[in-house]
């Protein structure tokens, strides 16, 4: 089941990969977007239908609703600024959830692993207690339990919960930190090398959230599905990194004493180090519950997944 759909956030990473795929599938696209229109989001998708660029602020409900008028699905991909996360995400999702239902829409809603805590099990299902620790964490399980209860008014809603993001452009762990010297030879893994975490390369969690769209008609009101991705230790990730690079990479750890006795006076700083966690617990995300949605998950190869990461943040040249 297709038809419109709204991309809040069209100008960030995942928003972009969101807008390919649901323009790629044959969706009519509303790609929304704060600053300057996503003009290439048209050209992203290869012109498999309509994609249309809306200048909007994702609270400015009114100009959307104009402009849509109504849609089969919101997407809600903007994000508060890291460090006002613990701010702005609320009312964000608050204005997310006016405009899915004066929409009539159904909301997909991007979650992660914060909701879960330090004291997380290794293997996260759907159904378990939530149980946050930090700051973001709390605000997190706010969101999804705001979303649960809008639905007794009508809203339908999914979470769709991934790991950290791989490819898509700048922005995150893999990117700004582990592989940003890969081109010179270095590699920094933020944790212990032998534990495992989540991650997600964007083309396919994008994917994921069309599939899942068009099976919304066979949900519950309120849906929490969670997207596997590659589980990696650090060390698997450091070996699948050198063998993309074709060389052997220094390893490098995060100088986190040298961090959180800056956090005081750099915000962003603060932000990092209060997370610092999800890198000595182990981590996977159970996708029993999404299969039985969308049937198989197929996944990019991961040696292409970082390769293709590599080469469009110009660490690596394209071959």
């Amino acid at each position: 089941m297709k038809g419109k759909a709204v991309i809040l956030g069209s100008n960030g990473r995942l928003g972009r990969e969101l807008v390919a795929a649901f323009s790629a599938a044959g969706w009519t696209t509303v790609a929304v977007a704060r600053k300057a229109p996503l003009r290439a989001a048209s050209r992203a998708a290869g012109g498999a239908a309509p994609v249309r660029d809306l200048r909007a602020d994702v609270t400015d409900s009114e100009a959307i609703i104009r402009a849509v008028g109504r849609a089969d699905v919101l997407v809600l991909a903007a994000n508060a600024p890291y460090t006002r996360w613990t701010q702005d995400a609320m009312p964000i999702a608050q204005a997310a959830i006016t405009l899915a239902q004066r929409l009539g829409a159904t909301l997909l809603f991007p979650g992660n692993v914060y909701n879960f805590g330090e004291a997380m099990p290794a293997q996260l299902t759907v159904d378990m207690p939530q149980q946050p620790t930090t700051r973001k964490g709390r605000v997190r399980v706010e969101i999804e339990q705001t979303l649960a209860r809008a639905t007794l008014d009508g809203l339908r809603a999914v979470v769709i919960r991934a790991g950290d993001f791989i490819g898509g452009g700048k922005g995150n762990w893999f990117d700004g930190t582990i592989a940003s010297a890969v081109g010179k030879g270095k590699v920094t893994y933020p944790g212990r090398l032998d534990v495992a975490h989540a991650w997600a390369y964007l083309p396919d969690l994008a994917r994921v959230f069309e599939r899942v769209a068009a099976r919304r008609a066979t949900l519950p009101p309120f849906t929490r599905l969670h997207f596997p991705g590659y589980t990696l230790t650090g060390e698997a990730l450091c070996a699948a990194l050198e063998q993309v690079a074709g060389r052997t990479l220094q390893r490098r750890s995060m100088p986190w004493p040298l961090l959180r006795a800056l956090s005081p006076m750099v915000p962003i700083l603060r932000e990092i180090c209060e997370i610092r966690y999800l890198w000595n617990v182990p981590h996977a995300l159970d996708g029993q519950a999404l299969e039985a949605v969308i049937g198989e998950i197929s996944s990019t190869p991961l040696h292409d997944a970082l390769a293709t990461a590599l080469h469009e943040l110009g660490v690596l040249p394209r071959r």
